[in-house]
Order: C-alpha cells, then structure tokens, then sequence
C-alpha cells in the first residue's frame, strides 16, 4: 500500500513538473508555427533580419519575410488585407496607412491580446515605449480619432520609428566658432552664415522638391513654431501667422542651402550632407547609420547631434513604421507573440545594437547601447519632445498633403507670396474637409 502512495506521489510530482514546466514556457503551444510576415527593406527592417533566428531559437517558431521596398508595400498589404484570408500574420505599415487599414476595420484592436494572461508578459513595461511613437503610429480613435484619448485603442505599436534631429558638422562649427543651434533664430542665422564663411557649402541640407517633400520640410518647421494644419473644430488654420513664419523659415533655408535645394527629396538632401556639401541636416533619426558608413559617406566622425531646434515650443517630428496584426491573420496568438518579443526591452536593445531604431526610452538611455552609439542619448533626449501631433493621420490627408506640397515648391521656385498660397491651402482644405464629412455635427 505504501509503494503505491508512494508511486502516486511520484506520477503526481511528475505530473506536476510538468505542468509547471509547459507553464513556464508560453511558446510552448505554438512550437513549428510558420509566421508569414511584411517588412520593408528600411534600415531598421534590415537590423531586423539579423535578430530573427534568436527569436526562433528561444520559441520554436519559425518566421519566413516576405520585404518589399516599402513604397510598394501598401499596394500589397491593400491585396491581402481586403480578402477574407491574408497570407500575412504580421505586418509593417507606415504611417500614414494607419487610419486608413484602422478605418477599414483591418487590423487587429491589441487590447485583448495584453490582458491575455498566457500571451502578455508581464514584464513587458508599456510605459517604457515612447510616448510620441505610440500615439503617432499605434493609437486610433482617440482625441481627433487619431491620438491618445479615453475613446482610443491601440493597433499597432511602434517598430521602426523615427523623429527629427538636428546633425552638425563638428569641424565646421569649430573652424568659425560657431555655436549649435537651440533655437529657429540661431538655426536661420547660423545657416545663412555658413555659404559666407565656407565657399560652395549650404547651410542646412532640407527637403523641398514639389509634393510630399515640399509638405514634409515645411511640417518639421510648423509644429515648433507653434502651428498646426487645423484647429480643434477641423477649421484649417495653416495660413495663420505661425503657418507664414514656417514657410518664410523653408524658404530661408533652401534659398541658403546648397545649389539645387530647391528639388531636393529626401534621397538628395542626405545624399548632400554626406557628401560633405552642407553644414547641417535637420531630418530622420533613422540616418545615423549612413553617416557614420564609410562606404556611402564622406563625413564619417565629423558630425555631432542636438536636439531639434526649439521655436515657440518643442516638437520634433514622429514617422516612420508600425507593426500589427492583420484581422485577416491565420496565426494571430503567436504573431502577438513576435510582436512582443521584437518590441521587448530586450528585443529592442538587440535590435539597437544590429543597428535599428529603437522604440523605448530605457534603450536609448543603456550604457552598452551608448558606447557603441553614441548619438542614442541626444535620440532619446529629442524623443521627450516628440510630437505626435506635427501632422494629421486622418485618410484625407494624402489630397491635402499633395495640394500644400505643391503649392510650397510654387513659393520655392516662382516666387509666389506666401501668405497668397497658404490662404489657397487653407480654403481647398475646407472644401476637402467639408466634403469628407467633418463638418456635419456643426
């Protein structure tokens, strides 16, 4: 009788340790899963790739990724996301493609995912995300339907993100004595000073070329100059006195920047300061990496970073990418999983490390993060201020975009007045807005 107890003591401990074994292992169930994912080929996805065989390695399940040139992700994502089954588990967005797929009732709302008590790490530290990234790129519903607020929800969180920054040539700024700027004021003096003092070189390298470019450039200036595109009853305001001051303040920096701002993208700009052809770049975070590659640039240890010029206020800009899960997804509890594990602090410490932008302040704050990148810290000072508000996330926004972008570069190149043309901005909008519907409660 006793050896029998005592057997069953024995199959019970067994049984036991068991138990506590497949509960201490939350992958467990989900061991030989095949997640299908979208990421663009960015940088940041690149630094990705290199952290994904971890991710496996720790869970068991196996990730295939399907990386596109992120401009001709939303084409793809718009297929898959409309059928009744997606070949997506998880996917990268923009975003601007937010309210768009969160409007389309095409992305997963997380919420019953974090109170899940078998897929939620507890350790997870939501509060450790930047703020500005989460309300920018993940929330949806919330003030303005596109910010935080107590009607919002989270679909997506931030992975991939990036605000702006302002980089410097050090030797130039020490050759003249030159002080970093900290405000509009200083950084508009400063960067008509440089042509003067250093022959051929412009001051500030910007976007300006017509359309998104114009837009972007002109959107990093209005946030801290205390502008916005509309008020809080959707009245369009872009032509008020901060909006004239931000359009004077582009216009001032490409007419002092290097020969050809005027029809720069992005791609011209950077290529401008890595060339060593101006003295400054005031843009993405996400082009460290670039600047300190030896194969693509020719100012390698010759820049420092400050945090984005202070105006009337401070207010970097937000961008770059989210991920989320596809309503349409066949291996959701476990694409919340890679989810989670990918924006953990210590997901996104080794993404950090490989290169990528990291999405939590503990992360740019890290010593070992710090001394492998140093500019981390200065990121992660701006990211206090960034604004999730610089521009609005709401699916109008493309027309209204394209109509302000290509009325900026008119100012750029022609010499149109600019209180004449944002007035046009502003009354084109109202008709957009009104037509969209956000007038009907009035």
């Amino acid at each position: 009788m006793l050896n029998t107890i005592t057997k069953i003591a024995g199959v019970a401990a067994g049984l036991a340790m068991l138990a506590t074994t497949a509960l201490s292992n939350p992958y467990k169930e989900y061991e030989g899963t095949t997640l299908v994912v979208n990421f663009p080929a960015h940088p940041h996805y690149n630094a990705v790739m290199q952290i994904l065989p971890e991710f496996t390695k720790e869970t068991g399940i196996e990730v295939e990724v399907d990386q596109l040139p992120y401009l001709k992700m939303r084409e793809r994502q718009t297929l898959e996301l409309g059928q009744d089954e997606g070949d997506y588990d998880l996917i990268a967005y923009v975003v601007f493609s937010k309210a768009d797929y969160v409007y389309a009732d095409q992305l997963e709302n997380l919420a019953r995912y974090f109170m899940n008590p078998k897929l939620a790490d507890p350790s997870y530290d939501a509060d450790d995300l930047i703020d500005g990234y989460v309300y920018n790129i993940g929330f949806a519903g919330g003030n303005k339907g596109y910010l935080s607020g107590k009607t919002g929800s989270l679909f997506g969180v931030p992975y991939g993100s990036e605000t702006s920054v302002l980089g410097y040539r050090k030797d130039i700024f020490e050759k003249h004595n030159l002080k970093v700027p900290e405000t509009y004021d200083e950084l508009l003096d400063v960067a008509c000073q440089i042509p003067q003092l250093e022959s051929g070189m412009g001051g500030l390298s910007s976007r300006a070329a017509s359309g998104h470019h114009a837009s972007h450039a002109f959107l990093l200036h209005l946030a801290p100059l205390g502008g916005r595109i509309f008020d809080d009853s959707w009245n369009p305001i872009v032509n008020n006195e901060a909006g004239v001051k931000a359009a004077n303040a582009l216009k001032q920096i490409v007419d002092c920047g290097p020969e050809g701002a005027a029809s720069f993208g992005f791609g011209e700009a950077l290529g401008s300061f890595l060339n060593g052809d101006t003295a400054m770049f005031l843009d993405t975070s996400v082009v460290a990496g670039q600047i300190n590659d030896p194969s693509k640039s020719k100012v390698v240890d010759k820049v420092g970073w400050a945090m984005h010029p202070m105006g009337v206020r401070r207010g970097s800009q937000t961008g770059g990418f989210g991920i989320g899960i596809p309503k349409n997804a066949e291996n959701k509890d476990a694409a919340f999983l890679l989810m989670q594990w990918l924006t953990s602090k210590k997901g996104d410490k080794m993404v950090a490390l490989a290169g990528g932008n990291p999405s939590r302040f503990s992360t740019h704050a890290d010593a070992e993060v710090n001394a492998k990148f140093p500019h981390m810290k200065t990121f992660g000072e701006a990211l206090q201020h960034a604004d999730p508000d610089w521009r609005p996330i709401i699916p109008v926004w493309g027309k209204i975009n394209a109509d302000l972008g290509t009325t900026l570069s008119k100012v750029l190149t022609e010499g149109t007045d600019i209180q004449e043309a944002l007035d046009g901005v502003a009354e084109r909008t109202k008709a957009v807005m009104e037509e969209a519907g956000y007038y009907t409660w009035q």
